[in-house]
Parts: C-alpha cells; structure tokens; sequence
C-alpha cells in the first residue's frame, strides 16, 4: 500500500499572519520552493471555475505572448521540476485569477509578507501611530529639560 504524498503546498498557509517571516540565509532555507510553487499553481488552477484553456487565454492576453494550457498543465505538475513557472507568468496567473493569497506563503520563505489593495491603509495607519508615539517620547523627554524662553530682557 502506498502512501499518499504530502502536497507541497499546504492551503492552511493561505490565511494572513502577523507573524514576522524569517529571511532565507542559510543553506537549503529555499529547499523545496520549486515544488511549493508548482503546488500554488495547481491550486490556483483546480480553485478557479474555468477551463486550464480559457485562462491560458486571459494569461496571454494579459501578457501579449502566448501561454497555453499545456503550459499551464507542466508548471502545476510537482514532479515536472524542469517546467517551472516564470515569475512573470505567475504573477500573470494570479492576477487573472485573483488568488493574492497563494503569493504570501512564497514570499515569507524569503522573508518578505504581502500587504494588498486597502490594506496598505492599516499599513501606513499603523507607520503613523508608531510616529506619533516616538514624537510623543521625544516631547516627554524635552519636557523634562525645556526652560521658558525669555526674551528682551524680561
């Protein structure tokens, strides 16, 4: 009896963390990334209602060159590692599908977390407020040290 083969991609990967990622510096920290990919796509692929053809189709109009569904069959095959997705044309299939989500379980094996659309806005809101607190700090701190100005000899 043969056992069934973990995918290398894990679809709990999918929902957002706050947790800071690790960049990738040691030897092997990107072992397994080709594979992980090929496992997004077919994810992507087998989540999306239509045919491998028509978003070939959209990819290719997106990008003015040709992708074909054959393509997109040998970039979504783990055991094909030869055929890996281009970074162009991956980021032409998520955008003609809409899975955002499958970028940020990538991205944090490098070290970086994707922040989308609306989202930048809690970003810089949460940039603002860590700026307001040091500027805070700083009129605290020269508050203990600030001496009435005084001028024209009163």
């Amino acid at each position: 009896m043969t056992r069934k083969r973990r995918p290398s991609f894990d679809s709990s990967q999918l929902g957002f963390s706050f947790e800071v990622p690790k960049p990738a510096t040691k030897p092997a920290d990107l072992a397994g990334l080709g594979a992980m990919t090929a496992a997004g796509v077919s994810m992507v692929l087998k989540g999306d209602p239509r045919s491998r053809q028509e978003i070939a189709g959209a990819m290719s109009a997106l990008l003015d060159e040709e992708v074909s569904a054959l393509m997109l069959d040998a970039y979504a095959s783990e055991a094909r590692g030869n055929h890996n997705i281009p970074f162009h044309r991956a980021l032409a299939l998520i955008a003609v599908t809409g899975r955002i989500d499958v970028i940020d379980p990538l991205m944090r094996r490098i070290g970086a977390a994707l922040v989308v659309g609306d989202e930048m806005i809690l970003t810089e809101m949460g940039n603002i407020d860590r700026q307001v607190a040091e500027l805070k700090a700083r009129q605290r701190m020269l508050a203990t040290i600030a001496k009435p100005m005084k001028r024209g000899g009163r």
